[in-house]
């Protein structure tokens, strides 16, 4: 397929879908866990707290590894999409890693945006992930401070890359669920602004004017040398559905193009991860929805291959 070709097939999916529709952009023998934690963060950047979930290490230790787990695209501000909808609690039950799961940010991409914005605010989420967020975490649940991952879904799943790339010194690894690394590429800027506006938000406060700005800066692609050393997980599906799109529409307008799109995405990626040296742990398969039940299993996949041993938990 030409690169021509592929474009125009990128935007007429994703621009066509994410107008029409919107996404949500699990006997132990380990030590008895801890009591998930609830705790308001303050921002200093955004002039606010922001709520957390901690699900604390099993082995209740003072200098655990972290894993900061983003929500998608509508994540509420009084809870989290892996909360919501997945057995994430449960499966980290045992394991010995702090995890945390922030409250809001919908439409945000998790980004400080260059501009304040009417509806979104004053937009200053990677100084709260990679900045106050950790020394909360160190301070007051027993985080090292070194031993970090990152990982989401959707939107989440670019975000995560992008902040895994932009502070490679933080973190030991990264997994992207259904996520769209190739974020300055025509069809997928595209696509991204009109998630953006879904929630209200101008996307030209957060990176600029396409392609000028910060777009450039801010694609993973584009830098995807800044993960070397690291553990690297990508899944992504083609599309393949059950989903009667004359029967069901909306379900598959929600499930089935935006995953399409996030698996020719994050099959460009992982090729050029590995042109770049880098050999991600890869999940693309010709099936996967763009929905909760698919990133809970590549969520507990991820874990074992990739997120677990780049934290040494």
């Amino acid at each position: 397929m030409s690169i021509r070709s592929l474009r125009t097939r990128l935007t007429a999916v994703l621009v066509a879908t994410v107008t029409a529709a919107g996404v949500a952009g699990v006997v132990s023998t380990a030590p008895a866990q801890a009591r998930p934690a609830d705790a308001q963060i303050y921002s200093a950047a955004m002039g606010k707290n922001i709520p957390v979930r901690v699900l604390r290490a099993a082995n209740g230790s003072n200098s655990a590894p972290t894993l900061y787990l983003l929500d998608g695209l509508r994540a509420p501000n009084n809870d989290n999409g892996w909360l919501i909808n997945t057995d994430v609690v449960r499966f980290f039950s045992n394991k010995n890693v702090n995890v945390v799961l922030p409250y809001g940010g919908a439409g945000t991409f998790y980004q400080d945006w260059q501009n304040r914005d009417p509806v979104l605010g004053n937009v200053k989420w990677e100084t709260f992930l990679t900045r106050e967020l950790p020394a909360a975490m160190k301070a007051r649940f027993g985080s090292d401070g070194v031993r970090n991952a990152i990982a989401g879904l959707s939107m989440s799943g670019t975000s995560a890359l992008i902040l895994a790339t932009d502070h490679p010194n933080m973190y030991q690894g990264v997994a992207s669920f259904s996520g769209y690394p190739v974020s300055s590429e025509p069809g997928f800027a595209q696509g991204i602004g009109l998630a953006v506006g879904q929630i209200g938000g101008d996307v030209n406060n957060m990176w600029g004017v396409w392609p000028g700005g910060q777009w450039l800066a801010k694609d993973p692609a584009l830098h995807a040398g800044n993960l070397r050393g690291k553990r690297v997980y990508i899944s992504a599906g083609l599309g393949g559905s059950n989903i009667d799109p004359t029967a069901d529409p909306v379900k598959f307008a929600q499930f089935v193009p935006l995953e399409t799109a996030a698996g020719i995405a994050s099959q460009q990626y992982i090729g050029t991860l590995r042109m770049n040296g880098i050999n991600p742990v890869t999940h693309i398969t010709q099936d996967g929805t763009h929905w909760w039940t698919y990133w809970q299993a590549r969520l507990k996949e991820a874990w074992f291959s990739t997120l677990g041993p780049a934290l040494g938990a």
